[in-house]
């Protein structure tokens, strides 16, 4: 769950728009060491959290228990409004334009709405059949990057650029294009925290959640410095600076044109993956929304399969609305900053709960405490600062989709009262 969440699209494409930014070999790659870092960071600290309080929910259940019903509400209001909608659209915009580069001739967003509807046709059966879908095309996937890295070394021939550090190379990392690329960075990196999603359905959470964030997030970070580095030695940068389709122009630079179609081709195959595993960790969002909101019952309701339906479509509407009316950079740049600031506040609810909840038990806790916690959070705080400086606009639309969510909130509360859930109602399987 945690590497068919945080493989996706921004790994495929992120190369590119930071080329446009910070035009050197080592500040970037310094990037996917810094943005491991930072999700390692982050994933200790869910460790803590979703073992302490081992429920669905993510965000959603930490911020709630943390600080206030209100807060656990706005970032569920992030989670069902651009959380995974967001992601599922982009990765869905990457599969149509993979799959059009390897030949299938059809309208791009006809591809994305279809994979979209396919996915969430697939979300409606029992979780067990889903995960073994879910482990083949996660296998395929990693297995895809491995072919990307061995054929980089192994094949003869092509671009061979130079990884020498150049004079000024460390003013970069202090620029606001380097910021701005961390952003795309963490993008790609998002889903560090997948099974904290999901913990209602796993077996002994407290045990098994901080394994996979920590383990999943480890593994995730070599293959992503790894590939990058190669996209970076063999590909001519002048090919994929600014382009979305980062990965496809290194495919055929690395295995020839017929070679970078067929390579196109699986990763729009492993991109299904992240669509599904994103359906899923989602629409358990919303079903715990739904059952800690009255007036959200209805996301609740579950079919014979177990499977919260309503909330599966509900995720897949929001996510076939976005693909035809946004753009990928767009919704890339408007969405990454709610989930930062969603994923910082669970993070310092460690501190926060340190403090109000000293005698829960903690079957994990954070090493290096407080400096794990602070270290992400400041993180955080600089790359929204940044991103702001860089463009204000979907910052305000941001801003604008939590005063949208806060009003939601109290006229719904009105309807019928949202009652404060004191602590997990169980830490086994359903």
């Amino acid at each position: 769950m945690v590497i068919a969440n945080m493989i996706g699209v921004g790994v495929f494409t992120s190369v590119g728009y930071q080329l446009a930014g910070v035009p050197s070999a080592w500040p970037v790659l310094s990037l996917w060491i810094v943005g491991g870092i930072l999700s390692i960071c982050g994933a200790l600290c869910y460790a803590e959290l979703v073992a302490m309080l081992p429920r669905s929910g993510g965000e959603y259940h930490l911020l709630r228990e943390a600080y206030h019903p209100l807060a656990g509400f706005m970032a569920g209001w992030i989670s069902l409004i651009a959380g995974f909608a967001a992601p599922i659209s982009l990765s869905a915009m990457a599969f149509a334009k993979y799959a059009q580069a390897f030949g299938l001739q059809a309208e791009s967003r006809l591809l994305a709405a279809s994979l979209v509807i396919s996915v969430a046709a697939l979300n409606l059966s029992s979780v067990k059949w889903l995960g073994r879908v879910l482990t083949g095309f996660t296998t395929l996937k990693v297995l895809l990057i491995l072919a990307f890295i061995i054929g980089a070394i192994v094949l003869p021939g092509g671009t061979r650029n130079s990884f020498t550090f150049h004079p000024g190379d460390e003013h970069l990392l202090l620029s606001t294009p380097y910021a701005v690329s961390l952003v795309y960075v963490m993008f790609a990196y998002e889903g560090w925290n997948g099974a904290a999603y999901v913990a209602g359905d796993m077996d002994k959470p407290q045990r098994n959640v901080p394994l996979a964030l920590i383990i999943g997030t480890l593994i995730v970070m070599a293959l992503y410095a790894a590939v990058n580095a190669v996209f970076l030695w063999r590909t001519p940068w002048d090919a994929m600076r600014g382009q979305e389709e980062a990965a496809l122009i290194a495919a055929k630079s690395i295995f020839g044109d017929s070679g970078g179609k067929f390579m196109g081709f699986l990763i729009a195959f492993g991109l299904v993956s992240t669509v599904v595993s994103m359906l899923l960790a989602g629409s358990r969002v919303n079903q715990r929304m739904g059952n800690d909101a009255p007036f959200l019952s209805a996301l609740a309701k579950v079919n014979s399969a177990g499977t919260p339906w309503i909330s599966v479509l509900v995720v897949a509407a929001v996510s076939l609305g976005m693909l035809l009316t946004g753009t990928f950079q767009q919704i890339l740049s408007y969405v990454e900053c709610l989930l930062l600031a969603s994923s910082g506040m669970a993070v310092i609810g460690v501190i926060v709960l340190r403090w109000r909840k000293p005698d829960l038990p903690r079957p994990f806790r954070v090493p290096l405490y407080p400096l794990t916690p602070l270290v992400f959070a400041v993180m955080v705080i600089y790359m929204i600062r940044q991103k702001a400086f860089d463009d204000i606009t979907e910052i305000v639309w941001g801003l604008l989709t939590l005063l949208v969510g806060v009003v939601v909130y109290f006229i719904g509360s009105k309807l019928k009262p949202i009652p404060h859930d004191p602590g997990p109602s169980n830490t086994s399987r359903p």
